[in-house]
């Protein structure tokens, strides 16, 4: 990228964008987007033909167990210790709002 962002440039944004930006916001934003633009030109002139695109740069390992069936809960223990339980199953309080 020849051209830097102009404070013109970062004034114009802001209008379109109905932001009201100080003297000193107008200064700080052109440096910093200037920079980022800057940024992305280098990126943008690096060879990277050779390399396989990935989407994450770090190896992405799912921590899974065997489907293996395997004893569960006692049923009558999990519900005594539940605050409401009726006919072998939770009780809850209604999503409507009426009081169980």
């Amino acid at each position: 990228m020849s051209e830097r962002i102009t404070r013109g440039d970062v004034e114009h944004v802001a209008r379109l964008a109905r932001l009201e930006l100080t003297d000193e916001e107008i200064d700080l934003f052109t440096g910093q987007l200037g920079d980022i633009l800057e940024h992305a030109a280098d990126i943008e002139a690096l060879d990277v033909g050779d390399i396989a695109p990935t989407s994450h740069p770090l190896p992405i390992v799912n921590v899974l167990r065997p489907d293996e069936l395997v004893p569960s809960l006692d049923r009558d223990e999990v519900l005594d210790q539940a605050p409401l339980a009726e006919s072998g199953q939770f009780r809850v309080p209604p999503v409507l709002g009426e009081e169980p």
